[in-house]
């Protein structure tokens, strides 16, 4: 008996088979995996051009607003508080407040506000507060966990935290916050709170 030996480097194989990939079977597949590459590639371009991150969104800010602009945005709902929760002997200050670091822009208009707290309960007198201003269309968050009786509350894009303070009970606390959407150069401006107090009294 002869053995027939094999050669060649190649193995032997049938030769009246076709390669796989040129079966209609393979190529329909290859087609539909190419298919749906280009289309999740589509996808994720599309969701990366209209979807821009949290730093870019601070970065640039739509609609950026002047300087005035960003004193009125927290100004008006000072006074309003005031007005509502009938708040006795406000002082405050205004000051414009990089979001980002110590000077950077963009800023946002802040507010620091100062009251009297009558001789009553905290609890029910800050309770009060925080139920006159929902009553006017102010909406609650979760509450500071820093200060006892305090609530945040948020309406057009304002933020206001109350509290009474904790080393001066008869003294309550307002801070406002506005949008960070002022991309003036404030760098070189001082960090000292302006008195605003006179433009709040006429509200009271």
């Amino acid at each position: 008996m002869t053995l027939m030996l094999n050669t060649s480097k190649r193995p032997i194989t049938n030769t009246n088979r076709r390669p796989w990939h040129r079966s209609t079977a393979a190529r329909l597949l290859i087609a539909a995996a190419l298919a749906l590459s280009l289309l999740l590639g589509g996808s994720v371009a599309l969701i990366d051009r209209f979807h821009s991150s949290p730093a870019d969104l601070l970065d640039h800010p739509d609609h950026p607003v002047s300087d005035d602009q960003s004193e009125a945005q927290v100004v008006e709902p000072a006074k309003q508080i005031i007005a509502t929760a009938r708040l006795q002997k406000p002082t405050a200050g205004y000051l414009l407040m990089s979001c980002k670091d110590h000077d950077a822009p963009p800023y946002q208009g802040a507010i620091y506000m100062n009251f009297a707290v009558p001789e009553a309960h905290a609890d029910v007198y800050f309770r009060a507060i925080r139920a006159a201003l929902v009553a006017q269309g102010w909406h609650e968050g979760i509450p500071p966990s820093r200060y006892a009786f305090g609530a945040t509350l948020y309406r057009e894009d304002v933020t206001a935290i109350v509290y009474p303070e904790r080393d001066y009970p008869e003294v309550g606390v307002v801070r406002l916050y506005g949008q960070c959407r002022n991309m003036n150069d404030h760098r070189s401006d001082t960090t000292a709170w302006a008195d605003i107090t006179s433009r709040l009294s006429r509200a009271s």
